[in-house]
């Protein structure tokens, strides 16, 4: 488990919330057995989960699709690495990997924290002209979420 600052609890919540979502551990099932380097279910297909659970959701609700990425050593260019720093906010920048021993492997590049505390800010790596959209599209499915546009 990949996380800044190493936050060993909020690493335990999300594995539970991630064992929790019967839909989310088939597909972190079936990814497994392609055999793909350095793989991860990321963005939404997690975040979104850890949101459900946090304000009382399904594990589904609002789920609309799987991001999947893996490590692709014929495309080692810039613009192909470090996919989760790259997302527009923190909050979507968490990635889990089933690995063979029934262990979750998460990667947090900014940690945890954001997500835990419902806060949505920009990427501040990579800042965005799409964060706007973005964070409009997730308050109106979680308007519990705290936007902190000026971070």
């Amino acid at each position: 488990m990949c996380t800044p600052g190493g936050d060993t609890e909020l690493v335990e919540r999300l594995t539970e919330i991630v064992r929790a979502a019967p839909s989310l551990m088939r597909v972190l099932r079936t990814t497994r057995t392609l055999g793909l380097p350095d793989w991860l279910v990321m963005s939404g297909a997690v975040y979104q989960r850890a949101l459900n659970h946090l304000t009382g959701r399904v594990p589904d609700y609002g789920i609309r699709d799987y991001d999947l990425g893996y490590f692709d050593a014929s495309d080692i260019s810039y613009e192909a690495a470090e996919a989760l720093e790259r997302f527009v906010s923190p909050m979507f920048a968490v990635g889990v990997r089933l690995e063979a021993d029934d262990g979750l492997h998460i990667e947090a590049p900014f940690g945890l924290a954001d997500l835990f505390a419902l806060r949505l800010r920009p990427n501040p790596r990579r800042p965005s002209r799409g964060f706007d959209r973005a964070a409009a599209s997730v308050l109106r499915r979680w308007p519990e979420i705290t936007i902190d546009a000026g971070a």
